[in-house]
């Protein structure tokens, strides 16, 4: 029995890695030049031609298993709108694959946002103070907030493709009336979302990962996303450590337990200097960038994932604290806008790498994903921005 990975970044690079250590084949499926079917672990690719829609997504995948003997594979989704569409037509897929993806009324709360905030808010988790505006009648009525605000998407797909960015930063009213409508343009009125932005750095960035089952985490991980790029509304962490947050975990496991979640999950969070509370900001249905600092903390989240999806025995595990992981390649020149900031002395730095037990992507092990996306830098940051 094997695993199917869709998207072949270091994230999915990770994923492969993962099972491949273990004897397990994986078919690696993406539509970008990536790196994770450059690994020794990887046992097929199947390169298509766009991954963005429900309908290529599914397409992709049965196209994969006319192929390859893939059927009864486990399927790993790495991105949003992968999620989405095998939880959406999670029955016609069933019959083909194993799909560990929730159904659509469980993912739904971590797709759109609106509705992650509507259940947060309901179980007295602390989210910041965030509007919806529908008009620009409503937008003027924001009166009783302070700037700097955040302009973001409800579902941030769309948003995020066509400006490579997951939000806008607003100073005042004019630049918040100018945003707004651009963001409008792009996604219309009813997906944009106000919020007032927390104050500080990567030092407030939290999160909780898990593998969840039956109301309770089975493995566990609580991190602090020390660095990020960009700087402001990072993409994605570069330095990860983890630590120990019970407040963390008892919000985080009331919300999944509140949805009956079942799988991969990373709940982003922010502390706030101000009242002193941890708050919501995204939930992630699906295994997230630095998964593997799981298993180097003695939590492989995506093994057990592949275990219990065989109807093998899983042991708990909490990760150890004070484990630090990085993507080297984004790190330096995070950590060089950081210094630059204020926000990271060059002390500090070499502090932190010195708890790092894994890369991303570099590895003696594995070496060719590593020296492949050295030659793709260039690629990839005119595909997203890096």
């Amino acid at each position: 029995m094997g695993a199917i990975v869709l998207g072949g970044d270091y994230q999915g690079l990770n994923i492969v890695r993962s099972l491949g250590k273990q004897g397990i084949p994986v078919c690696v499926i993406d539509d970008e030049q990536s790196i994770a079917h450059f690994s020794k672990y990887c046992s097929h690719f199947v390169k298509a031609a766009k991954l963005r829609t429900p309908e290529e997504i599914v397409e992709a995948l049965f196209d994969a298993a006319r192929r390859f003997p893939i059927a009864g594979w486990i399927l790993y989704p790495t991105r949003e709108e992968m999620v989405a569409a095998i939880s959406r037509f999670r029955g016609q897929l069933s019959q083909t694959f194993r799909v560990p993806t929730p159904p659509w009324d469980v993912v739904e709360r971590a797709w759109d946002k609106r509705r992650t905030y509507q259940l947060a808010n309901k179980l007295n988790i602390p989210t910041p103070r965030t509007m919806t505006p529908t008009s620009f009648e409503e937008l003027n009525s924001i009166d009783a907030v302070n700037f700097p605000l955040a302009i973001k998407p409800a579902i941030r797909e769309r948003f995020v493709y066509a400006t490579r960015s997951k939000a806008w930063q607003a100073n005042n009213h004019q630049e918040l009336n100018i945003l707004y409508k651009k963001a409008v343009n792009l996604v219309g009125p009813g997906e944009i979302m106000i919020q007032e932005m927390i104050p500080g750095g990567g030092s407030q960035q939290y999160s909780y990962c898990a593998f969840f089952r039956d109301g309770k985490p089975v493995g566990k991980m609580t991190a602090l996303r020390r660095r990020q790029h960009p700087l402001v509304f990072g993409k994605a962490s570069t330095y990860v450590e983890t630590v120990e947050v019970p407040a963390l975990e008892e919000y985080s496991e009331r919300f999944l337990s509140a949805v009956n979640y079942y799988g991969l999950v990373e709940l982003e969070y922010k502390l706030d200097p101000r009242d002193g509370q941890y708050k919501l900001l995204d939930v992630n249905a699906r295994t997230w960038g630095y998964h593997s600092l799981g298993a180097s903390a003695g939590v492989d989240f995506t093994y057990m994932l592949y275990r219990d999806q065989l109807g093998l025995a899983v042991t708990e595990a909490s990760a150890q604290s004070g484990v630090g992981w990085l993507r080297l390649t984004t790190d330096i020149p995070a950590a060089i806008m950081a210094m630059f900031a204020g926000e990271l002395t060059f002390r500090e730095y070499l502090t932190s790498l010195t708890k790092c037990r894994s890369d991303a992507v570099f590895s003696t092990e594995d070496p060719l994903p590593g020296i492949v996306e050295i030659l793709l830098v260039p690629y990839l940051a005119a595909k997203r921005g890096f």
